[in-house]
């Protein structure tokens, strides 16, 4: 029978790690990620969750022992936050080259300096590039869900790449909500167990990941991005199938909410977009067609879902918990490039806001949404990329 539980997302994520049947876990702690690490050694003490428990030295010796798991066939999950994401640089390159399907969660948490142990997503956006596919969750239910669907998705045999499950520091990781735990012969039976692609196993040795000359490294490339591609097509299919099983379902690459007829269309990544729907909410009692949809899905980025927003909406609003400085939010840059060949593109407005966990309410995206509608009545954005809530 299924457990409704009330808890952390950090302890939620154990939960789902222990319900995916990991095999090894590589520990390490950080803040606010800690308490991942600490409830998954709790079962493992207790012997609620057959797992090979190793405690490392360091973020990058944790990726490195879940790429030798991995490799030796065994299904791996770490966790991590900021400064250790940002160590582990080097590894997740190796990882997603050697098309090991790692998943680790991602307690979002703003780089220093100035430290800082609150939320944005400058750990995560930071290694974009990585080819590791990255997911941004709305609630605690949505962490545990995502977990078990990122280890279908990775170990599907035209995917094979590592996952990223974000979740925003303190905002999701220390919050406790309800969250339902289906029943783990269910969980067993979406998620069947771990089989490589390729292995390392002394009885039958292999080359794997060597040094390859200019003539083959732009293929191995390629796959990566096809394997991407695939994935874009594949992540609706495992949501859509997940939802009629366990009756959750978060629309695939994209949320949507009262999109049909928006003028407005409001892009957020994160818990941002449960306030934009109440946000929503309000701007319709007032008249004001606006509709929100939150990016869950931000590599692959989710081009198509993009243009088909597009169609209708006169503009588009992105809200960024996130600077690529010199430049603009990443959201913003991703947006303008997916609507770039439109025939008729909306127009688009960037907003900076919730750095370093500041906090954005569904008050503050009203307020963005309506300075939004004003610039798109005058046909035209007066300022490209505006940061929210400054101080003086």
């Amino acid at each position: 029978m299924a457990q409704m539980i009330i808890d952390t997302a950090n302890h939620i994520t154990g939960y789902a790690a222990r319900a995916a049947r990991v095999k090894v876990v590589a520990a390490y702690p950080i803040t606010p990620q800690t308490t991942i690490v600490e409830k998954i050694a709790e079962f493992a003490e207790s012997g609620k969750m057959d797992v090979e428990y190793i405690r490392v030295e360091s973020e990058h010796s944790a990726m490195v022992a879940c790429i030798g798991a991995a490799a030796a066939g065994a299904r791996a999950f770490t966790a991590t936050s900021a400064h250790g994401l940002a160590l582990m640089h080097e590894a997740l390159h190796w990882a997603s080259g050697s098309r090991l399907p790692i998943v680790m969660a991602v307690v979002n948490r703003a780089m220093g300096a100035p430290w800082s142990i609150w939320s944005d997503f400058s750990d995560s956006l930071s290694q974009r590039d990585t080819g590791w596919m990255q997911f941004y969750c709305a609630d605690n239910q949505e962490v545990f869900d995502t977990v078990i669907q990122a280890y279908r998705l990775c170990e599907d045999g035209q995917v094979f790449l590592p996952a990223m499950v974000c979740l925003e520091g303190f905002i999701l990781s220390h919050t406790y909500m309800p969250v339902k735990i289906p029943d783990q012969d269910k969980i067993d039976g979406f998620l069947p167990s771990y089989k490589s692609g390729w292995i390392l196993d002394v009885n039958r040795p292999v080359s794997h990941a060597n040094l390859v000359s200019p003539e083959w490294y732009m293929e191995f490339r390629y796959m990566i991005q096809s394997a991407m591609e695939n994935a874009k097509r594949i992540i609706p299919e495992i949501d859509r199938e997940y939802g009629k099983i366990f009756g959750f379902e978060y629309g695939g690459l994209i949320e949507k909410y009262k999109c049909e007829d928006a003028d407005l269309i409001l892009l957020t990544m994160g818990t941002m977009g449960s306030d934009a729907k109440i946000a929503v909410d309000q701007l319709r009692k007032e008249g004001l067609k606006v509709g929100s949809a939150r990016v869950r899905v931000f590599r692959p980025f989710p081009v198509e879902q993009i243009r088909k927003l597009s169609e209708q909406a006169q503009m588009l609003a992105t809200i960024d918990r996130h600077i690529s400085f010199g430049m603009e939010g990443f959201l913003a840059t991703e947006t303008k490039a997916s609507i770039f060949s439109l025939k008729d593109p909306p127009l688009v407005a960037g907003f900076i806001a919730g750095l370093g966990g500041r906090d954005v309410t569904s008050k503050t995206i009203e307020e963005i949404a309506k300075k939004s509608i004003k610039w798109m009545r005058l046909g035209r954005v007066e300022k490209e990329t505006e940061w929210i809530d400054l101080r003086e």
